[in-house]
C-alpha cells in the first residue's frame, strides 16, 4: 500500500502504524518519537493494531531535546 510518510510517497507492506515503523525504522516500537495518522496522533500502545489505509497521511515525529 502507498501512504505519504513525513510527505514522502512511501509503499509499505503491513498493515499498521508498528508494520510501517519497522519497515522505515527498522523497529517496531522505537523510543523517543510520536506518531499521527490523518492528524489524529496515535498513542504508542495502538501502534500494533492501528490500521492504515491506501493513502493515509503519517507524520513521524522525532523528540529533540534542546534548547
Amino acid at each position: 500500500m502507498r501512504l505519504i510518510v513525513n510527505g514522502a510517497a512511501t509503499d509499505v507492506v503491513g498493515p499498521t502504524v508498528a508494520d510501517l515503523l519497522a519497515t522505515c525504522l527498522n523497529d517496531a516500537r522505537p523510543h523517543g518519537i510520536a506518531v499521527a495518522v490523518n492528524g489524529e496522533v496515535v498513542c504508542r500502545s495502538d501502534w500494533p493494531r492501528w490500521a492504515l489505509a491506501e493513502a493515509d497521511t503519517v507524520e513521524i515525529v522525532t523528540a529533540v531535546q534542546g534548547g
